[in-house]
C-alpha cells in the first residue's frame, strides 16, 4: 500500500471512528490515535475501531473500471458500504482575489512580502491546524486556542489533507467540525494580513460518494444510468452531464459520477460565498462585507494610498509611509528574504502593533532555488550558474581583485529591487515579466481525477513540475550577478554585491509568476514550458498523451517554424506564459496588467491549436515595451488598431506573429541569434520593419533588394529564416513570400486572396535585437565583470 494510499484510507477511517460527535472523551481519542499508529505501521488495529477501517478499505478496494448499471446491483455488491450513513465532513477554501493583494504595493519588497504571506499561511498555517511534526507550530496551536477553535487541534491530524498547494486547501474532517474548520481557515487569512480575502467552505457526505459523487437520500431516489440515458437530451442534464471531446453516453456519465462531482459542489458553493450570498440554511457569520479599512480625507496615507497611515519609519531609507497591513508586508518580505528577524528590523517591534511575524517559518524562494542547486543531480547546473561568483572569489583569494570595501562576500543574495535585477540584463536597465500558467488541467481534472487520492497525488505532481521546471530554467540560463554601476542613492551602496538576478512573486499549483533580466526572459520563459512537460512525463503514462486517430496531431501544420519539427509525443498538460519586457522603472503593478493580457492572449492561441490540430502544448505571447506611453488601451487593442492593416480587396496584412508555440518561440530566438552572428546591419532591419505597412507586394520587393545587397549573410538568411518560416503553405507555390507567413493553407488563388491573411515575425525579430546575445558571447559570458556594450536601449 503506498503511502498516498495509507493516508486517505487513514482519514476516512479517522472520520467514520469519529461520527457526528464534537467532543470524544480521553479513552475515545486514544483508541483513534492507536487505529492510526496501527494503519500507519501495517498492525492490526482497535478491535472496537476494525470495521470503520474495513469499511476505508473496502471503498478503496472497489476496482477502478467498477460501475454498475443499475443502484440495485451497487448495493448488492456493496451492501456494507450502502448502508454505512455516518456523514464525512469535506472542506475546500483559499485566498481570493489574489492579485488585488499583492499588486497593490508598487514597491518590490512590499509584494514579495504579501506573496510569501499568503504562500505561508498556504503552506505552513493550515497545515498546522491539523498538527503532526512537519507543520507543527507553536504559534499557530496558541492562536487556535485564543480564538475558541481548541477543538480543532484533536479532531484534526495531517492525514486529513487531501491537497493544501496553490493558494487553497481541501481537506476531510469530522462531521461536526466543518462549519468550524472553514470560518478558520477565513479567520486566519483575516488576522494574518488585515486585508486579504478569503473563502472556505464545506459539506458532509456519505461514505459511497467519495467513489461514486452525490447520491440522495435515501440513495434510491438518485439519478442513475438507466434514467439519465433517458432523459439526456433535457437541456438541464446535457449541460451537467455533457463533456468536450467525450461522446459515449454512458462514458459520460461515469465520468461525473465520481469524488470530483463534490468537489465540484464545494467549487459552487465557493463561488457564491466568494460572492457575498449568504447560503440557504448557512449559520455561519456572512461573508457579504469584506475586510476593509476606513480612512479620512484629512488624515495622511500609507505609500499605497489605500489606507491610513499609521507611522512614517525613519529607520528605512526614504522613510516610508505605512499603514498596519502594509509594515507587514514589508516586514514578512525582509524575513523571507533572510531567512530570520533581522536585527535592524527594530522599526517594526517599535510600533507596538501586538502581531509578530516571528514563531513561524516564512518560506523564501531564493532559499529553495539554493536548495536546489545543491541536489547531487543539478550539480552541472549549480557550477553554470556560480562558475563568474566563483572564478571572482578565485582571483580575490589570489589577490588579483583588490577590495578596497574590505568585504566578505559569503554568497549571493536576494535582489533588492527592480534595478538591481535590471543591472543584470544586457542592455542594462530592463526587465521582464514571466507569467505562467497551466493548459487543459480543468478537463484533465475531469476525466482522470476521480479518487482523493489521485487528487493528492496530481496535486504534488503539478506543484513538484511547476517548482523543477522554475528553478531548472533560472539555473540553465541565468548566473549569479555582481552589482556595478548603480548611482541611486538607494543603491550605490549595493555594488560590487553578487545577487541572484531574478525575483520569484510566486509559484503556486500550476502558476508562476517571476521577474528576471530582459535579456534570458524567453529564453526562461521557453525552457519552463518544456520541462514541465518532460518532468510530467518522467512521472508515467498517465500524463502522456494517446494518438487521436481521427485528427493526429501533425507538428508541421502546427508550427510556422518549419526547421527541425518536434516529435508526435505530447503530454496532457502544458503552460501558456504571457511575457513582457519593460524598462525596470515601470510601474509594477501596470506590468502585471499588461501580462496578464498576454498570458490570456497565448491560451487563447494554445485553445484554438488544440481544437483546430489537436496540439496539446505550450505557448508564449509576449510584448517588448520601451516606453510606458506605447501602449494607451490595451494590447489587443493595440495589435487590432495599431499592427494589423486590412483594405477592402487586399489581404489582410498581421504586423505581428505572437503568440508563438514553443517550437517556434525557439526557432525565433535562433533567427535572431543567426542575424547577429552574420552582423545583419540594424539600419536595414528597422528599414525593412518601416516598409511593412506599405503592403505585401512593396515589403516583399524592399526586402529582396536588401537581401541581395548583403555584403555576407545572404545563405544564413535564407536558411534560418526565409526557409524556415515563410515557405508557401501550398507545395506546389514555389514563389517568396519572404518576409511574410500566410495564415490558411488555401492555394493563393486571386478569387480567394481577399480572405487571405499574412503575418510576419519582422517586427519582433527587431524588438528582441538587442536583448538577445550571440552565441560566442554567451559563452564567454560577461556577467561579473561590470563592463556591457549597451547600457540602455533607446525608447
Amino acid at each position: 500500500m503506498n503511502d498516498s494510499r495509507k493516508r486517505i484510507i487513514t482519514a476516512i477511517a479517522w472520520c467514520l471512528a469519529w461520527g457526528d460527535k464534537e467532543q470524544l472523551d480521553a479513552d475515545e481519542l486514544s483508541q483513534l490515535q492507536q487505529m492510526r499508529q496501527a494503519i500507519s505501521m501495517g498492525k492490526e488495529e482497535p478491535a472496537q475501531l476494525k470495521s470503520f477501517v474495513d469499511q476505508a478499505r473496502r471503498l478503496y478496494e472497489i476496482p477502478e473500471k467498477y460501475f454498475p448499471e443499475t443502484l440495485q446491483k451497487l448495493q448488492q455488491d456493496y451492501s456494507d458500504l450502502w448502508e454505512q450513513q455516518t456523514p464525512i465532513g469535506l472542506v475546500y477554501g483559499g485566498a481570493t482575489k489574489i492579485k488585488q493583494y499583492v499588486f497593490e504595493a508598487a514597491k518590490l519588497p512590499d509584494i514579495r512580502g504579501a506573496s510569501a504571506l499568503l504562500d505561508r499561511i498556504n503552506l505552513v498555517d493550515l497545515p498546522a491546524f491539523f498538527g503532526g511534526e512537519v507543520a507543527k507550530s507553536v504559534t499557530v496551536e496558541r492562536w487556535l486556542d485564543d480564538n475558541q477553535f481548541a477543538d480543532l487541534r484533536k479532531a484534526l491530524i495531517p492525514e486529513l489533507i487531501i491537497y493544501s498547494t496553490g493558494g487553497s486547501i481541501l481537506a476531510f474532517c469530522p462531521a461536526a467540525f466543518v462549519d468550524k474548520l472553514a470560518n478558520a481557515i477565513e479567520k486566519r487569512y483575516t488576522h494574518e494580513t488585515l486585508t486579504a480575502n478569503s473563502c472556505a467552505v464545506g459539506d458532509t457526505f456519505r461514505l459511497l460518494e467519495l467513489r461514486f459523487g452525490l447520491l440522495k437520500n435515501p440513495i434510491e431516489k438518485t439519478l442513475w444510468l438507466e434514467e439519465y440515458l433517458e432523459k439526456q437530451d433535457k437541456a438541464i442534464i446535457k449541460a451537467y452531464f455533457d463533456l468536450p471531446d467525450v461522446t459515449d453516453p454512458k462514458e459520460k456519465f461515469r465520468d461525473r459520477k465520481n469524488f470530483s462531482e463534490l468537489v465540484g459542489k464545494l467549487a459552487n458553493l465557493f463561488n457564491q460565498r466568494r460572492n457575498g450570498n449568504d447560503l440557504p440554511g448557512d449559520k455561519r457569520p456572512s461573508r457579504c462585507y469584506p475586510p476593509m479599512f476606513e480612512t479620512h480625507p484629512y488624515i495622511q496615507r500609507d505609500e499605497s494610498d489605500r489606507r491610513s497611515l499609521i507611522a512614517r519609519v525613519t529607520e528605512l531609507p526614504n522613510n516610508p509611509r505605512f499603514s498596519e497591513a502594509l509594515a507587514r508586508k514589508r516586514i514578512v518580505g525582509d524575513i523571507g528574504k533572510l531567512g530570520r528577524f533581522k536585527d535592524n528590523s527594530q522599526w517594526f517591534t517599535n510600533l507596538n502593533l501586538g502581531w509578530q511575524p516571528i514563531g513561524i517559518r516564512i518560506p523564501s524562494w531564493c532559499n529553495e532555488f539554493e536548495e536546489f542547486l545543491q541536489k547531487p543531480e543539478n550539480k552541472l547546473l549549480a557550477d553554470s550558474y556560480i562558475a563568474e561568483y566563483q572564478k571572482f572569489l578565485t582571483q580575490q583569494q589570489n589577490g588579483q581583485i583588490i577590495d578596497n570595501n574590505k568585504t566578505i562576500y559569503s554568497k549571493p543574495e536576494e535582489a533588492r529591487s527592480l534595478r538591481e535585477i535590471g543591472n543584470a540584463s544586457s542592455p542594462a536597465g530592463f526587465v521582464a515579466y514571466i507569467y505562467a500558467d497551466g493548459n487543459n488541467m480543468g478537463g484533465y481534472i475531469r476525466k482522470q481525477i476521480k479518487t482523493p487520492q489521485q487528487y493528492r497525488e496530481f496535486s504534488n505532481d503539478i506543484l513538484d513540475a511547476t517548482q523543477q521546471s522554475v528553478y531548472k530554467a533560472l539555473a540553465k540560463h541565468l548566473q549569479a550577478h555582481r552589482l556595478n554601476h548603480l548611482t541611486d542613492p538607494d543603491n550605490e551602496n549595493r555594488n560590487e554585491r553578487w545577487i541572484h538576478p531574478f525575483e520569484i512573486i510566486t509559484i503556486g499549483g500550476d502558476d508562476v509568476l517571476l521577474i528576471v533580466p530582459a535579456d534570458k526572459a524567453l529564453a526562461v520563459a521557453k525552457t519552463i514550458g518544456d520541462e514541465f512537460e518532460n518532468l510530467l512525463l518522467e512521472k508515467g503514462d498517465r500524463y502522456q498523451l494517446e494518438t487521436l486517430g481521427e485528427k493526429p496531431y501533425n507538428p508541421k501544420l502546427v508550427h510556422r517554424y518549419q526547421k527541425q519539427l518536434p516529435e508526435t509525443q505530447q503530454c496532457k498538460l502544458s503552460m501558456s506564459t504571457g511575457l513582457l519586457i519593460t524598462a525596470e522603472d515601470t510601474p509594477i503593478y501596470y506590468a502585471e496588467k499588461l501580462t496578464s493580457q498576454l498570458l490570456k492572449s497565448a491560451k487563447k492561441r494554445a485553445k484554438d491549436l488544440k481544437r483546430d490540430y489537436n496540439y496539446y502544448g505550450g505557448t508564449v505571447d509576449f510584448l517588448v515595451m520601451k516606453a510606458v506611453t506605447m501602449i494607451s488601451s490595451n494590447i489587443e487593442e493595440f495589435r487590432q488598431q495599431g499592427l494589423t492593416k486590412a483594405k477592402t480587396g487586399l489581404p489582410k496584412l498581421k504586423l505581428y506573429a505572437s503568440p508563438y508555440t514553443l517550437h517556434e518561440l525557439g526557432g525565433l530566438l535562433e533567427t535572431v541569434k543567426a542575424l547577429k552572428k552574420v552582423e545583419f546591419p540594424r539600419s536595414q532591419l528597422y528599414q525593412v520593419r518601416s516598409l511593412l505597412e506599405r503592403g505585401k507586394n512593396t515589403a516583399i520587393l524592399n526586402y529582396r533588394y536588401f537581401r541581395v545587397r548583403l555584403k555576407q549573410g545572404q545563405d544564413e538568411l535564407k536558411t534560418v529564416f526565409e526557409d524556415a518560416w515563410c515557405q508557401p503553405k501550398n507545395p506546389q507555390n514555389t514563389g517568396n513570400l519572404a518576409p511574410w507567413m500566410s495564415l490558411k493553407e488555401h492555394t493563393e488563388d486571386s478569387e480567394n486572396q481577399d480572405k487571405m491573411t499574412y503575418e510576419t515575425i519582422w517586427r519582433e525579430l527587431v524588438d528582441l535585437y538587442p536583448f538577445i546575445a550571440e552565441e560566442k558571447d554567451e559563452n564567454q559570458g560577461n556577467q561579473g565583470t561590470g563592463k556591457k556594450d549597451e547600457r540602455r536601449v533607446g525608447a
